[in-house]
């Protein structure tokens, strides 16, 4: 691995030593607080800090006492796949009022605490900045009154506020995503999977409800990742007659042998009067109007419930220690912020202008501005409900254009979770801007042997939640078969081409692109999105399919733990996917809470595991019972998973025992993730888009030909961004030997996961977040929701 760059700051020039940190949990609570109390807890006294917990909200500081507690390392262990929070949570009207701010005031400079995470929503994270701009007052009252001595003016003159949105309505502007979104969608994609099987045995229609009041999030995006026939939100009511409409859609749906119907509904619903519209009305309406078997059902609080997913775990451990670190470079002009996710990016954003934004949006909803409101949330939310638009609602054949091109969808490669909901995108996509579909079978192994049909708009109905590959998928390349795949080519005069799939398809297409020398067939336009569990695809930091593996490896790694409680001391050693590429080892150890992760590109030898051994000899001298160690299956050709088996059983003799498991293809099955659906939807809609421009403008003289390097790309997520990005230029970037890119943003977590398993390690934070500004609009194509 590259040496660092001695240029970086890394944080042992931030001490903690002398500060006093204390996190607090507020408002509705969200699955991932506790790993992001967790984060904070042990990256405070990591960094040198006293932490403590305030229990109970704003309530227990102002009521203090027993309620601030200081934290140790071990009162945090076990914490990570707790849903809720342990700490409690609770609305505080006392803490409203000038004397209850002063109450708790009181208690924190008794206790020397001048630093405050506050996890919560809008209001709870308003409260905290009110607090902070009070505090000075606060303390002179508090020593006219004699509680404090004057000096404790000056030693805690300033509070210092640092925010992270704890709320599953995803409802916080400045943010794409709050702790608690994505395990709530993981709840209410559970209960839709299920009602759908129930719903097609009887050919009924099911309306739900899911939570919402001001923030239409949840509906939207499990609309998009069920294939919903209609959805309902507070931010974009139906135009005036959307009863008929959405009869009209329901009943051509049953017509096309649809044997079920799904209409999601946002709690805050309403229609362009401002008059709410609930579950049961939209029963009464399909009854009366179609005579349609309806029920509906009420998800409620079991979308605040059960355990984190991977992606709430990963995002608050991520954001607790960002929390931290920038308590401890904040100053007293420094303004009280928000620690955030853009992308795969941690992001500082001033806490009053997210507050300020999110409450203009609530405004613009009640003025009737919803186009506004809508643009308001963010792009992520636009592009979300456009995306919907796209795929869910069909154009009569007399309004779509007639572009004559024909597009081929192929899958290449191991199946990953999400690779249907891609093809589904693409195909209604293409249907929709003009293009003839058809679906290529067994990827390239299909494709030479003419394995090609159309694919139509009711074709691909009901793939989203379909896990596998449905079009079937092999590793077979191209190269072998260029002549044939030619002839295919010009038989069926396709015109373009989507492949969606891991290294395989992107060592295809530059076959391909090879080929072009040789056959005209191939100078088409080429389009790849990468999915693969592996995550290995060079050009994209994240890839469709490794979400739900990763909430594969987590569940298994959760259940695995608990099957030690009770009994003593224990090690799990636990085998990953992958290949070479150490991601589903190294992110999956961050959110199952491992105490090391072996990987290939990280090189160990026997000094590094022996220390390892120590240290969990060590840690199981205290309180901690049972410990993880997640290996990746090519991160070392000696050191199997069978002799760092053998090895931690002989070391931990007397202390803990051993116990091993190999996870194998569980890993690549299952139902896709919200996450993963979502992905494949919106990253495929965006190929397709490309596709069309790039055929109108490479259509000349009656043919389409395209011979530059910019025609055949890949579409990954960089950072930010989704970006276009030829294979060709993406070469230099891949090691193809061990197929895996030379650079991989996420060996940056690595020491995040070792600092939460207490080990001294080395934390750059050059990429760190830095303060920035709310924008209403980011640029144009940086739709950074990753997938959400």
């Amino acid at each position: 691995m590259a040496q660092p760059d001695t240029k970086k700051i890394f944080f042992e020039n931030l001490s903690g030593a002398g500060k006093a940190i204390a996190v607090l949990t507020s408002g509705g609570d969200a699955q991932g607080m506790n790993a992001a109390v967790r984060a904070v807890v042990r990256m405070g006294l990591y960094v040198g800090a006293k932490v403590y917990f305030i229990r109970e909200g704003y309530q227990g500081m102002v009521d203090g006492g027993e309620n601030i507690k200081e934290a140790t390392w071990e009162s945090v262990s076990s914490m990570l796949q707790v849903g809720g929070t342990v700490i409690g949570s609770a609305r505080c009207k006392e803490f409203r009022t000038h004397e209850g701010r002063l109450k708790a005031a009181l208690n924190l400079v008794k206790l020397g605490i001048t630093n405050l995470c506050v996890i919560g929503g809008d209001g709870s994270l308003t409260g905290a900045n009110l607090f902070r701009e009070e505090w000075s007052g606060l303390l002179t009252e508090l020593v006219e009154q004699g509680s404090i001595e004057p000096q404790s003016v000056q030693t805690y003159s300033a509070l210092h506020i640092v925010g992270m949105v704890g709320s599953i309505d995803n409802d916080f502007c400045g943010t794409d995503m709050t702790i608690g979104t994505d395990s709530a969608l993981h709840r209410i994609i559970e209960v839709v999977d299920a009602i759908m099987t129930t719903a097609q045995s009887h050919q009924r229609t099911f309306v739900l409800e899911v939570m919402g009041r001001h923030c239409g999030y949840l509906a939207l995006v499990s609309a998009l990742a069920c294939g919903a026939d209609w959805v309902l939100i507070p931010e974009m009511p139906p135009e005036d007659g959307w009863e008929e409409k959405m009869c009209e859609k329901l009943s051509a749906n049953r017509a096309g042998m649809k044997r079920l119907n799904i209409i999601i509904v946002a709690e805050g619903a309403i229609d362009r009067s401002n008059k709410l519209i609930t579950t049961d009305s939209i029963k009464d309406l399909v009854v009366k109007c179609l005579g349609f078997d309806t029920r509906v059902t009420i998800l409620g609080h079991v979308q605040r419930g059960g355990t984190p997913s991977a992606f709430d775990r990963i995002l608050a451990s991520r954001m607790g220690v960002e929390a931290v670190l920038a308590l401890l470079e904040t100053t007293a002009n420094t303004p009280a912020c928000v620690v955030s996710l853009c992308g795969n990016q941690s992001v500082r954003l001033p806490l009053m202008e997210c507050v300020q934004m999110t409450q203009e949006v609530q405004k613009a909803m009640d003025e009737k501005r919803f186009e506004e409101a809508v643009k308001l949330r963010g792009r992520s939310f636009e592009n979300n409900l456009k995306t919907y638009k796209l795929l869910a609602h069909r154009k009569p054949e007399s309004e779509l254009p007639h572009s004559n091109f024909n597009v081929a969808v192929l899958n290449v490669g191991a199946p990953a979770a999400g690779m249907n909901a891609a093809v589904r995108s693409a195909v209604r996509v293409g249907i929709t801007e003009g293009h003839k579909m058809f679906a290529v079978s067994d990827g390239f192994e299909g494709f030479y042997k003419g394995q090609i049909k159309e694919i139509k708009w009711a074709d691909v109905g009901g793939w989203t939640g379909q896990g596998g590959s449905l079009l079937g998928t092999k590793r077979t390349l191209p190269a072998k078969h260029v002549g044939k795949i030619a002839e295919q080519m010009r038989l069926h005069n396709i015109n373009a081409l989507l492949v969606i799939g891991g290294f395989e398809a992107f060592l295809s297409l530059l076959e391909l692109l090879t080929a072009r020398g040789k056959y005209d067939e191939f100078c088409v336009p080429m389009i790849m999105v990468p999915a693969t569990v592996s995550n290995n695809v060079p050009g994209s930091d994240l890839s469709i399919g490794a979400d739900t593996a990763l909430n594969a490896i987590t569940t298994t790694c959760d259940r695995i733990k608990q099957s030690a409680s009770g009994t003593k001391r224990r090690v799990f050693i636990i085998e990953t996917m992958g290949g070479y590429c150490g991601y589903l080892a190294t992110v999956a150890g961050l959110a199952a809470g491992a105490d090391a992760a072996y990987i290939y590109e990280e090189p160990f030898d026997i000094r590094d595991l022996q220390a390892n051994v120590e240290h969990l000899t060590e840690k199981m001298k205290t309180s901690i019972q049972r410990g993880l160690v997640l290996r990746n299956e090519n991160c070392n050709e000696n050191y199997t998973t069978d002799f760092i088996y053998q090895l931690y059983t002989e070391e931990g003799k007397g202390v803990f025992d051993c116990r091993k498991n190999v996870l194998g293809h569980m890993q690549q099955g299952g139902a896709p993730s919200p996450f993963d659906r979502n992905f494949g939807t919106k990253i495929s809609a965006k190929a397709m888009q490309w596709v069309t421009k790039k055929l109108r403008e490479t259509f000349r003289q009656g043919r389409v030909f395209a011979n530059t390097e910019d025609t055949c790309c890949l579409l990954g997520m960089r950072r930010r961004a989704l970006i276009f990005q030829p294979v060709l230029q993406l070469k230099e970037d891949t090691d193809f030997i061990h197929r895996i890119p030379k650079e991989q943003w996420w060996l940056k977590l690595r020491p995040l996961m070792k600092i939460l398993a207490k080990y001294k390690t080395s934390y750059d934070v050059s990429d760190s977040g830095q303060l920035e500004h709310v924008v209403h609009n980011r640029p144009k194509d940086t739709d950074a929701s990753v997938a959400m």
